[in-house]
């Protein structure tokens, strides 16, 4: 930490916590997005976990605060009722000094002081099958615990972030202008985007027509979001909870097959190296469906397979248009990195293609 950065969390943590109880706040956790700090106390305290949230991605810092309250303070309630540890099971958001469970310092920054959860740790990717199966669980139970939450009263923090027909419109515009002058050397890939273009309407065209509910998703349904009790291997509780927005269940469970069960990186140059895991496909359906209870709608079970190719295309489509927009949105390590990712993208759809009968014969086998 700069000493700059070590005086600004020492201000920032004096809006939260006495004079005298804080021993040291330094760099914490592999996040990419928001800055996070492990602060740790003088006898009597715990510890701590301080965040700031990255205003370069969340235009809207209130909004993005208010839905974690919102959410954080119904699982409390949900988890107390049934039991449970809600100080472990979920975020505990620490007030500051004034009673607000965010704190916006003199430069508009907006931070966060979260309990740390003792005896857990974080899984930065699968191991073994068995993790996968796990990581299913526990963000079918995150939806089970929120399928009664009004999701349309949390705000859309990031606009359009799953509605794949409106990536799509980006992409043709993309096309259109050619700013790089590109779109002659992607024919192929924009033939098989064309070719699945109703498709990709699908979703949002059954939540327009109500076949689809709508729900609270979390959006980043890695397995590194997962908090697992150190002595037990259970599962604790869901993190990272700052692009919770209303949204499909589809889309939660198909990103989490799109990254979790491809046999390949994201950005493999040889496509065909990429392929769908079928044993990580049914893990992850086995813990998904186990953890929602029956709580999701029979639409809802029969598309997760469509969720999970949609989520495919869309990513697809975005590496596509960031490449022909002159790889503006995404980090690239060379300049045809995001081509080199929009390709694993299609070629991981179209083994889903493939292996579609496998998949739907899959979600069904653990239907309840």
């Amino acid at each position: 930490m700069t000493d700059s950065e070590r005086k600004q969390t020492q201000e920032v943590l004096r809006a939260f916590l006495p004079e005298g109880a804080v021993r040291s706040c330094e760099r914490f956790g592999n996040g990419h997005i928001n800055d996070t700090y492990l602060v740790e106390c003088a006898e009597g305290y715990p510890r701590y976990v301080l965040q700031r949230i990255n205003r370069e991605v969340f235009h809207n810092l209130h909004a993005v605060s208010d839905n974690v309250e919102k959410i954080t303070d119904f699982l409390r309630e949900k988890i107390i009722a049934q039991g449970g540890d809600p100080n472990r099971e979920t975020l505990t958001l620490i007030p500051d000094k004034e009673g607000r469970k965010s704190h916006m310092d003199g430069e508009g920054q907006c931070w966060r002081l979260v309990l740390f959860i003792e005896d857990a740790v974080c899984y930065e990717q699968v191991e073994r099958p068995e993790d996968f199966y796990l990581s299913g669980k526990a963000f079918g139970h995150f939806q089970r615990m929120l399928a009664d939450y009004p999701a349309e009263t949390l705000v859309e923090t990031i606009p359009h972030f799953h509605d794949t027909p409106s990536r799509l419109k980006a992409l043709w515009q993309a096309v259109r202008k050619d700013v790089c002058g590109y779109a002659g050397q992607v024919a192929g890939e924009l033939e098989f985007v064309a070719a699945r273009e109703r498709e990709c309407g699908t979703a949002m065209d059954m939540l327009a027509g109500g076949e689809l509910p709508l729900r609270v998703t979390h959006n980043d349904t890695k397995l590194n979001n997962i908090m697992f009790d150190a002595k037990t291997g259970d599962t604790l509780c869901v993190l990272d909870l700052d692009t919770i927005m209303p949204g499909l269940s589809i889309f939660d469970f198909g990103d989490a097959i799109r990254f979790g069960a491809n046999t390949a990186l994201e950005d493999e140059r040889d496509t065909g190296k990429v392929s769908l895991s079928l044993e990580l496909y049914e893990m992850f359906v086995r813990g998904f469906l186990e953890g929602c209870q029956g709580s999701l709608t029979d639409n809802e079970v029969r598309m997760l397979p469509m969720g999970a190719k949609l989520m495919t295309m869309e990513c697809g489509i975005r590496f596509l248009t960031d490449y022909l927009e002159g790889s503006v949105y995404f980090h690239i390590d060379y300049p045809e990195h995001n081509l080199v990712r929009a390709r694993t993208q299609f070629a991981l759809a179209q083994d889903m293609e493939r292996k579609w009968k496998v998949m739907t014969d899959i979600v069904d086998k653990y239907r309840t």
